[in-house]
């Protein structure tokens, strides 16, 4: 959008010609948006699974606007699963979509951008991190994510010659998709930003000399901070104010969230394995009136501590906690260290932090595990 403001021929190339669901907008929406916004735009249906789709996307975009000089690999399919919980058909999907699509539609655009006087391909990945906290809860979906930003390894130094910069792009925090609402909830678009902030970003290093700019693995904030001089980033806040949720594969914003140890009560137990003092803290909550309102049962699986395995009956009575094996249908399994563990009660980490950093494994229902955030609020003022 950003660069229809500049009357930038736009082809939108994606599945949706119908509206989905759950989802709102399609390719025919966008285009709506994108010429109201000053640009010309083509939509065109594609699933970049299939060779022919994407080859007549570029032969009747080139044909409409005379050529192509930017490709945008923005098509992305996920799944936070770990390795067994993971099927075929998902694994296929995301690296047919993420790898194989990017290198898929950067392969047939390359003889469209050698024609172009200023020609880029962006990826939106992630910087290379081989941390292992960022395979080990999700790995199919790491392998496929990476396969994007390998192509960006490999394809700027196989195009150097031919004056194609070859790019990736990053968020430095959670950007408020629609899609974010299948891999947390209303809570942790709350703590985003806008779209706005990437494609502002985007446009910075498009509009850039291609020779000048190539194999770089960006974040959407230090561009604004290098090309614009940017300090403040509050306008692009889903709500200013806020603490900010950071994206996978960053370490160096690791723990931003982080507040003091709150309640002496806690101090002991959050700087050892034991989770007993945090179980006990919790048992304070219980209500028939938190049991009516969560609707739900969550197992704690402890991976270092002396009792690893407890539960947190929100469902059934009054409401209990207790360790072992819940007897019944569990709703949400959360699995995490008890450094963690003892963190998220005390307030000093939230869930969603956890998650978004690796720290923590959740199975089940992502929406029931998000409503933690507000039960340790309640936890924190309770102590």
């Amino acid at each position: 959008m950003r660069c229809a403001r500049d009357g930038a021929n736009v082809i939108i190339a994606a599945k949706t010609a119908e509206p989905h669901p759950k989802l709102p907008g399609t390719i025919y929406t966008a285009a709506k948006e994108i010429e109201q916004a000053g640009g010309q735009a083509l939509p065109c249906i594609v699933d970049v699974r299939f060779e022919d789709q994407v080859s007549k996307a570029f032969e009747d975009g080139a044909k409409k606007f005379g050529g192509i000089d930017i490709l945008v690999n923005n098509a992305s399919a996920i799944s936070l699963t770990g390795t067994l919980d993971t099927n075929m058909k998902k694994y296929d999907l995301m690296n047919q979509v993420n790898a194989r699509g990017t290198f898929l539609c950067s392969k047939l655009a390359i003889p469209y951008l050698k024609k172009s006087s200023n020609p880029h391909i962006l990826n939106l990945s992630p910087p290379l991190n081989l941390n292992p906290k960022w395979f080990k809860n999700n790995l199919a979906y790491t392998m496929a994510k990476y396969g994007m930003s390998f192509c960006v390894l490999g394809m700027s130094e196989e195009l150097k010659e031919d004056g194609i910069a070859v790019n990736a792009l990053w968020p430095r925090t959670a950007i408020a998709t629609d899609a974010i609402d299948f891999i947390g909830s209303v809570e942790m678009r709350k703590q985003s930003r806008t779209t706005d902030i990437m494609a502002d970003a985007a446009y910075q290093i498009l509009v850039k000399d291609a020779k000048s700019i190539s194999g770089k693995f960006l974040i959407d904030e230090d561009v604004l901070k290098n090309e614009l001089g940017m300090s403040n980033f509050d306008k692009y806040a889903v709500e200013p104010g806020n603490p900010l949720l950071m994206d996978f594969f960053l370490d160096d914003v690791e723990g931003q969230e982080s507040l003091p140890m709150g309640k002496d009560e806690l101090s002991s137990a959050a700087s050892g394995s034991d989770v007993t003092a945090s179980m006990n803290a919790l048992k304070k909550l219980l209500s028939p009136e938190l049991v009516q309102k969560i609707n739900g049962v969550y197992a704690f699986k402890i991976t270092d501590a002396n009792i690893t395995d407890w539960y947190l009956d929100l469902k059934n009575g009054d409401g209990k906690i207790d360790s072992g094996v819940f007897n019944g249908q569990v709703n949400c399994t959360m699995t995490m260290n008890s450094d963690v563990f003892n963190k998220m009660i005390s307030g000093s980490m939230k869930p969603t932090m956890a998650f978004m950093s690796g720290k923590l494994k959740i199975k089940g229902e992502m929406g029931l595990a998000m409503k933690l955030e507000k039960l340790m609020s309640s936890l924190k003022s309770k102590l």
